[in-house]
């Protein structure tokens, strides 16, 4: 009884880990730019010449890494970049879509470049389109965004919910490359939301300004509020398009227990990339973000590991529909 009770307690909560998750990777966003001025500040040796609010950011790096750094001018080298390309403690990593731009943009293969986005895929092929719903900065704004549309709706704002074909992200990934190939310079980054944050975060910070990009992501925004939920991830994003064709081959996926459904469809409302956990259709637009099992009141969702999603099984065995058929069954 007490493995029924952690099996069922740990997946329910995975999605409160998943908000965590999401939180930490965008402070941390926050948090680097602010380790490169004071990199700066102390490699130019001269506190005493510093504004109040640069000796402000002076002071708090100073009391923030000390603990861990005694070199600061070169130890906070170990982490560097966004979630676009970045070094962790010696670990190169990059987003599977920058080297996919970059071959594009030069048209030839850098394959110490290449390699660092070997771990992203080989996470992507096991896990599914995790880098969406767990790690993707844009991800913790949009889904705000979209907590906030649902307190709008419940006051009666109109909103939009229009319907696009899903397909069309993947024309905006093939047109990105294809730009790229043809200008020379990686285009895809121009409306990709995670470059665009990590980068409009380090003008903010460390030069004062946003640039054009925090307009078009505000935009994004819009979009989403007031013409589709979800609606750039779903639609336009060519990391999503990129990362929804990797996810397709994906092993670890969500399943539904149909003895345990009772067809509330609490899950089908909760999931804002308009998928049909209900009737076992979740596919490659899947990013396994947890909140279908979160949401689900019977524990009827769960993960498997698994080649592919199973056809639809019918009716949940807890609902109305599901006991007249038996009942029907019984009479006949």
């Amino acid at each position: 009884m007490q493995n029924n009770i952690v099996k069922s307690y740990l997946p329910r909560h995975l999605n409160k880990l998943r908000w965590l998750v999401l939180a930490s990777i965008f402070a941390m966003l926050v948090l680097l730019p602010f380790l490169h001025l004071y990199q700066t500040y102390v490699a130019a040796h001269a506190y005493d010449l510093l504004f109040p609010h640069e000796k402000m950011i002076y002071d708090s790096m100073e009391w923030l890494t000390s603990p861990f750094v005694s070199d600061a001018e070169h130890e906070l080298d170990a982490i560097k970049g966004t979630t676009w390309s970045g070094n962790l403690f010696g670990l190169q990593v990059s987003d599977p879509l920058a080297v996919l731009s970059q071959i594009s943009a030069s048209i030839s293969v850098y394959w110490p470049f290449l390699l660092t986005a070997l771990i992203p895929l080989v996470v992507t092929l096991v896990l599914g389109r995790v880098f969406c719903g767990w790690i993707c900065p844009a991800t913790f704004i949009y889904e705000l965004n979209d907590t906030l549309a649902g307190w709008l709706r419940r006051a009666g704002v109109p909103l939009g919910d229009r319907e696009f074909d899903k397909r069309t992200k993947y024309l905006v990934l093939a047109a990105g490359l294809l730009l790229s190939m043809l200008l020379g310079s990686i285009m895809t980054a121009a409306i990709y939301p995670p470059a665009i944050i990590g980068r409009e975060l380090y003008y903010a910070i460390a030069q004062g300004g946003f640039g054009v990009g925090a307009v078009f992501f505000i935009l994004t925004i819009l979009f989403d509020l007031l013409v589709a939920r979800r609606g750039f991830c779903r639609y336009v994003c060519p990391g999503g398009a990129l990362y929804s064709l990797l996810g397709r081959y994906r092993l670890l996926r969500i399943q539904r227990v149909v003895s345990a459904c009772n067809d509330c469809k609490k899950c089908n409302v909760t999931c804002e990339f308009g998928l049909d956990p209900l009737h076992d259709g979740f596919g490659q637009e899947c990013n396994n973000c947890t909140a279908c099992i979160a949401v689900c009141p019977t524990d009827a969702l769960e993960f498997k590991l698994a080649l592919k999603d199973g056809p639809y099984q019918g009716p949940g065995h807890l609902g109305h529909d599901y006991r007249r058929e038996q009942q029907i069954k019984s009479e006949s």
